[in-house]
C-alpha cells in the first residue's frame, strides 16, 4: 500500500510539473491546428507517442511489461471521443490540462475538474451506465492493429518514428527566427532557472511527457494494475471513493492524478505563477458545460487525451488513433463555434458599420 501511494504521486508529480512548466496543453495545440494552423504542439504529441511506443516494444519484448489484450467499440470510441473534443475547447483544457490547471490557482479548473469528475462517476457506476453500454455493445472488435493487419509492431513503431522524424526536422528547419527575440531578464540562477524559469521547446516538453509516460508502465503493473497513465476511471474513482468509502477504488491510478495537481501546484509556487483567479460568470458556465462533456465523453470513448490519445496510440491500437482523430475533429468543431463564428459575426458587424457611416 505504501509502495502504491509513494510510486503514483511519484509519477503522477513529475507529469504534474513537466506539463505546467513546460504549458504542454493538447487542448491548445488541437485548436490552433485549426485556428492558427499550427500542429507544432501535435507534433509534439507524436513525439510523446513515439518514446513511449519506443520504449514500450523494448519493456514487452524482455518480458519486463505485459500489454493487456482488449477489444473496443467502434461506435462508442468515435462519439464519446467527439463529445471529449467538444468539452476541452469548453473547458479551455483536456483532462490532464484540468488536473495542472487547478494546481495553478484557476477556480475556472476547479469548476470543469469537478464536473467533469462526477459526470464520469455517474457515466461508469450510476444514472448513464445505461446510456453507456448502450453505445458500446453494437460493435466490439479487436484494438490490436499488428493482430488485424498482419503487420509487426516493430514495423508500425518504426513507421511512426519515421513519420514523426520527418514532420520535426521539416518543423524546426522552419521555425528557426530571422531575428533576435528579445528575452525577459533572467530572475533566477542555477537549478532554480532551470526548474522553475527556463523557456523549454514543446519537443523538448514532449519526449520528457513520453518518458514518464513509459515508466508509468512497470511502476503501474508493480502494484498489480495492468495499464500505464490513466485520467478519465481514477477520476470517477475518488467521487465513487467519497460516495461509498471503498478503499478497493484507491488504485495507483488515483494517486497518479493526485499527483499531477501536486506536482503543477509544487511547479507553480516555484516558478511564482500560482495564484487564486476568479474568472467571469461565462467562463465558469462554459467550465462546467465543458467538464461534463468531456466526464460523459471520455467514459463511452473509454479513454480522453492521455488514456487514448497518448497510452493507447503508443500501444498501436486502433482505438487510440481512431479516438484521436475523432477528439481533434471535436476540438475543431467546437472551436469553430467559440473562436471563428464570433470572429466572424464580429468582423461582419464591423464591415456593415462602416459601409453605413460611408452612406450617411
Amino acid at each position: 500500500m505504501t509502495w502504491l501511494i509513494i510510486s503514483g504521486l511519484i509519477v503522477g508529480a513529475l507529469l504534474g510539473f513537466v506539463m505546467q512548466r513546460t504549458r504542454f496543453c493538447l487542448a491548445g495545440g488541437f485548436r490552433d491546428m485549426y485556428i492558427q494552423k499550427s500542429n507544432k504542439m501535435f507534433y509534439a504529441l507524436l513525439i510523446a507517442i513515439s518514446v513511449q511506443s519506443l520504449g514500450l516494444l523494448v519493456l514487452t519484448s524482455t518480458g519486463f511489461v505485459e500489454v493487456p489484450e482488449s477489444t473496443y467499440p467502434i461506435i462508442g470510441t468515435v462519439i464519446g471521443s467527439f463529445i471529449f473534443g467538444l468539452g476541452i475547447i469548453m473547458a479551455g483544457g483536456c483532462a490532464t490540462g484540468t488536473w495542472y490547471r487547478a494546481g495553478e490557482g484557476l477556480i475556472g479548473s476547479w469548476m470543469a475538474l469537478i464536473a467533469y469528475a462526477f459526470t464520469s462517476a455517474v457515466t461508469k457506476f450510476g444514472l448513464l451506465l445505461p446510456l453507456m453500454n448502450g453505445l458500446n455493445k453494437p460493435t466490439n472488435v479487436n484494438t490490436s492493429m499488428s493482430e488485424t493487419t498482419g503487420i509487426p509492431t516493430w514495423v508500425l513503431v518504426l513507421i511512426l518514428i519515421v513519420v514523426t522524424l520527418f514532420f520535426v526536422v521539416r518543423t524546426l528547419r522552419k521555425s528557426k527566427p530571422k531575428f533576435a527575440v528579445p528575452k525577459l531578464k533572467q530572475k533566477f540562477t542555477g537549478v532554480r532557472h532551470y526548474l522553475f524559469e527556463k523557456k523549454y521547446h514543446p519537443f523538448v516538453a514532449a519526449i520528457a511527457v513520453g518518458l514518464i509516460a513509459l515508466i508509468a508502465w512497470p511502476v503501474s503493473e508493480s502494484t498489480g494494475r495492468m495499464y500505464g497513465l490513466g485520467i478519465t476511471t481514477p477520476s470517477a474513482n475518488i467521487v465513487q471513493f467519497f460516495v461509498t468509502g471503498d478503499l478497493k477504488l484507491l488504485d495507483w491510478g488515483v494517486f497518479l492524478v493526485l499527483g499531477i495537481f501536486f506536482g503543477s501546484y509544487i511547479a507553480a509556487k516555484g516558478a511564482k505563477e500560482f495564484k487564486w483567479r476568479l474568472p467571469d460568470k461565462k467562463t465558469i458556465r462554459n467550465s462546467i458545460i465543458g467538464g461534463v462533456l468531456m466526464g460523459f465523453g471520455a467514459s463511452v470513448a473509454g479513454g480522453c487525451s492521455i488514456g487514448n490519445g497518448l497510452v493507447e496510440t503508443a500501444t498501436m491500437s486502433w482505438k487510440g488513433w481512431i479516438a484521436l482523430a475523432s477528439m481533434i475533429l471535436g476540438a475543431w468543431t467546437m472551436s469553430y463555434f467559440v473562436f471563428i463564428r464570433p470572429m466572424k459575426k464580429t468582423q461582419s458587424q464591423s464591415s456593415n458599420t462602416t459601409v453605413s457611416s460611408q452612406t450617411t
